[in-house]
């Protein structure tokens, strides 16, 4: 196996668009999103719970929409999809920043929840699946840096940016960027698609057959991972989506909890890196039940520890999560069930990842209007990931089998 400098060096090109392609979706992200929280509730007059509702329903929305989308990334090249969905991408962010009623207001998010946490990721994703073979683990923790290099520059450069022309204006800024910068250079970048004939890959973690999404959708053992891929994006997005509420319960400054991310960030690139190297050399099915251990007590840690320093061991526990999710995530998918469809089972992965995205902010904000103890939520939350992580030991023990022989659709 080459050196890892060896192969990013090889391929840039293809990591460098993809990387791109994963920051960007960062303006359809929750915790993103939520920087205009405070300004779009002032200008709407709308509650935390109301707000919260909204922002689930158009989340909802996308994630019923996105499976319809899958289907193109498995017929046309990288390049045009990435083009469609940063256009469209854009538009969304105009829309975010004219938006004046209600009905335009849920378009918007609509728009920025499809393109941007929905499409973009998938696009980028499906393509590094299909470009890498033996080096999937690594070529995937490169690429997923781009969600975590967002999540540290970006919050930071909005703020700024809004201080200046105000939330709405910060908006136009995002759509600027993405058709003056990003679009030109994505295209540049991935034109060519990168053939993975020439790598060996490893026979334990060759798929048998190429699945379709009819046949995924029929095997047992795809809700069962399901059940554990959605708890990170359910329970970073509620807790990022209520930051504001947690630091006033806490009474933590907000500075302070802001400047955590950045420890999230660190902690989720360096164990995204170690991540993509283990399922390079073990392989991402042993892998899966590690992730929701480190998620479980950062659960714990934001319920029960009150003073400052529990911004930062939650933010490096959530980091740890993080980073081997996000490798895990894009490299599990074409070992289980092939390449062929990867873009139509994506896309009922990304929508239950969205879906799960949108239950927790709508949610947890009708609980805090109704008095439900917010430390209740975050402990239940934790005894989730707890039982999840129970249950994909169970399963991953079960595809190790299954793949031995030959994994097929009467085996499962």
């Amino acid at each position: 196996m080459q050196s890892f400098s060896t192969f990013v060096v090889n391929n840039v090109r293809w990591l460098s668009g993809a990387f791109l392609l994963t920051l960007v979706s960062s303006f359809g992200q929750t915790f993103f999103i939520a920087l205009s929280n405070g300004g779009i509730r002032e200008t709407f007059g709308l509650s935390h719970g109301e707000f919260g509702g909204l922002y689930m329903l158009a989340t909802v929305l996308s994630a019923a929409t996105l499976p319809f989308l899958g289907r193109p990334l498995d017929r046309y090249s990288t390049v045009t999809m990435a083009i469609a969905t940063m256009l469209m991408l854009a538009c969304a962010s105009i829309a975010m920043g004219l938006a004046g009623s209600l009905p335009t207001l849920l378009l918007a998010l609509y728009l920025l929840r499809l393109f941007g946490q929905g499409m973009m990721t998938q696009t980028a994703l499906t393509a590094t699946g299909r470009w890498f073979a033996a080096n999937r683990g690594r070529a995937v923790s490169v690429v997923t840096l781009g969600f975590h290099v967002g999540g540290a520059l970006l919050p930071f450069l909005f703020v700024l940016v809004a201080g200046l022309v105000g939330w709405r204006g910060s908006w136009f800024v995002c759509a600027a960027f993405i058709l003056v910068v990003a679009l030109p250079l994505v295209c540049a970048l991935v034109w060519k698609e990168r053939n993975p004939q020439s790598e060996i890959q490893p026979r334990a973690q060759r798929a048998v057959k190429h699945w379709t999404r009819a046949e995924v959708l029929r095997d047992p053992t795809f809700y069962a991972i399901c059940l554990g891929v959605l708890a990170p994006a359910f329970v970073g997005t509620t807790i990022f989506f209520h930051q504001v509420y947690l630091t006033e319960l806490r009474s933590w400054p907000l500075q302070l909890f802001a400047s955590g991310f950045a420890v999230l960030s660190a902690t989720t690139m360096a164990f995204a890196l170690l991540a993509g190297w283990l399922v390079d050399r073990f392989s991402a099915v042993q892998l899966l039940p590690l992730f929701l251990l480190p998620l479980a007590l950062a659960c714990f840690a934001a319920a029960y520890l009150t003073a400052p320093f529990a911004i930062f061991v939650f933010m490096a526990l959530l980091g740890i999560s993080y980073g081997f999710s996000s490798t895990l995530e894009g490299a599990m998918w074409p070992v289980i069930y092939g390449t062929a469809h990867l873009g139509a089972i994506r896309s009922v992965v990304v929508a239950v990842m969205v879906l799960a995205s949108a239950m927790g902010p709508g949610i947890t904000g009708y609980l805090i209007d109704a008095g439900v103890d917010y430390a209740l939520q975050l402990a239940l939350m934790g005894i989730y990931s707890l039982a999840a992580a129970v249950l994909m030991w169970r399963v991953s023990r079960r595809l190790m089998r299954g793949l031995s022989v030959g994994w097929n659709v009467s085996s499962s």
